[in-house]
């Protein structure tokens, strides 16, 4: 009976949207005809006569067409992608999402190239996410495979920038509005929000009040750089801080409530974290021990659910702009391999990596991925890991040829899988851990009492 219910209700939806479709084309038509043949909404007479008009009369009709016709949509991407990239071979991963896989010459020498190209309002039962190796640590690291397989992922490329030690993400990084890292260098990130894309230099924008004071984060779970800065390590981080910097202590705090002080490593709480800086700032909050912690970014970025930092830009407001010296990233420059995230106009996003560093296929310099990137239509696009990291994952496999068969064990990725209704739990393949390895392998992207630090936008 619900079976018959569930087919009775699609039938009956696809019933109203064509009659929307055709009352919406019907209206135009009228528009249309009123416009030719009453004068009095003509500047005399000439736009009545006018051509153009029905040109733009038609394209306002597909347009429409397109927005309220699944079918019309997923017929007019699928021809818009055989015509853009005419040369290469097409897979269709499913509706919306394609695989395209060419090879690019540059002075006559191959580049091989993959594309990951979305229409995210076809494949509106996907969703684009950054992805830890590990659920609950960020000191883990795992092939694109099982990052991939473990959120049941059609497809992935690697993603930000991490410490190869340990595998924490160097950069921003939040999940499901969760900031699990701060920004590096103050470098570009890609906003994923839930009807579409943005790209800006990000910087953490914290405090912490209690006591009366009000004391500045510089960052959250990022290796230390200045002996000056006040840095948040929380569960994620390990079950450990670090040692306090010279002339510095660090606080527990657990439910709002300073626990603990000492300049040696101190346990970090589930409900809670620890503050590690100079004491001269962190000892007036002795007083009270009540601690607020409040995390946004600037740009305040309403609304968005996740942030993956890359850098640096090679799009930005539709033109080639590659800033990498004032990213602090003039050390990736040169003909490399590369794994590059934008979107265009239309919101499709695109993935793309690019093989390097062999014969038959020697990698882009970062303005040839730039200006790549702006002739795929990209009005925003940034660079992210790439050398020894450029992987792409479609269906089950890796498609490029990395360095390392398979590719090197990541810290993250990011990933196209279904929507994620209510946060529900997936269990993760705990197959070949790197050390150090995490302990509790539940869900990303479960809520956990007391372990999330949000921004408040």
């Amino acid at each position: 009976m619900d079976t018959i219910l569930s087919r009775s209700n699609t039938v009956i939806s696809g019933v109203v949207e064509k009659a929307l479709y055709f009352s919406v084309i019907l209206g135009v038509v009228c528009l249309q005809g009123i416009i030719w043949t009453n004068p009095i909404m003509a500047d005399d007479n000439r736009l009545a006569h006018n051509p153009a008009s029905s040109v733009d009369i038609k394209s306002l009709k597909d347009k429409i067409l397109v927005e309220i016709s699944p079918e019309v949509r997923k017929k007019k991407f699928d021809e818009y992608i055989k015509e853009k990239y005419p040369k290469a071979v097409i897979t269709d991963v499913q509706d919306g999402v394609k695989h395209i896989k060419l090879t690019k010459y540059y002075s006559g020498r191959p580049v091989r190239i993959n594309i990951i190209e979305t229409d995210l309002k076809i494949a509106n039962n996907l969703e684009v996410v950054p992805a830890l190796s590990s659920s609950d640590k960020l000191q883990s690291r795992r092939t694109i495979t099982t990052i991939a397989k473990s959120k049941n992922a059609i497809a992935a490329i690697n993603g930000t920038y991490f410490k190869f030690q340990n595998g924490v993400p160097l950069g921003t990084l939040m999940i499901d509005g969760k900031i699990y890292t701060g920004p590096v260098y103050d470098r570009v990130a890609l906003g994923i929000f839930e009807d579409g894309f943005d790209v800006a230099r990000v910087q953490l924008n914290a405090t912490l009040e209690g006591s009366g004071q009000k004391v500045k984060v510089d960052n959250i779970n990022q290796p230390r750089m200045l002996s000056t800065h006040v840095i948040i390590y929380t569960p994620e981080w390990g079950k450990t801080s670090p040692y306090a910097p010279k002339y510095g202590m660090g606080l527990r705090v657990a439910d709002g409530k300073i626990t603990k002080a000492s300049a040696n490593p101190l346990d970090i709480p589930e409900n809670g974290y620890v503050i590690s800086g100079p004491k001269k700032l962190l000892n007036p909050l002795l007083k009270d021990k009540d601690v607020k912690l409040d995390m946004k970014t600037i740009p305040e970025w309403k609304n968005v659910k996740h942030i993956i930092s890359g850098g640096p830009y090679l799009v930005k407001d539709g033109e080639v702009f590659v800033d990498m010296t004032a990213q602090k990233l003039a050390s990736i420059g040169g003909r490399n391999p590369r794994t590059a995230v934008g979107y265009t106009s239309d919101n499709n996003l695109i993935l793309l990596t690019a093989d390097g560093r062999e014969g038959s296929s020697i990698g882009l310099t970062l303005m040839e991925t730039a200006n790549f990137m702006k002739s795929l239509g990209c009005i925003g696009a940034i660079n992210l890991d790439g050398g020894g990291s450029t992987v792409m994952y479609v269906n089950g496999k890796v498609v490029n040829k990395p360095q390392a068969i398979g590719g090197i064990p990541l810290s993250n990725a990011l990933i196209i899988t279904e929507k994620q209704e209510g946060l529900a739990n997936i269990e993760e393949d705990n197959s070949s851990p790197v050390t150090p390895a995490s302990g509790d392998n539940s869900q990303a992207r479960k809520p956990r009492i007391g372990r999330f630090i949000k921004n408040n936008s």
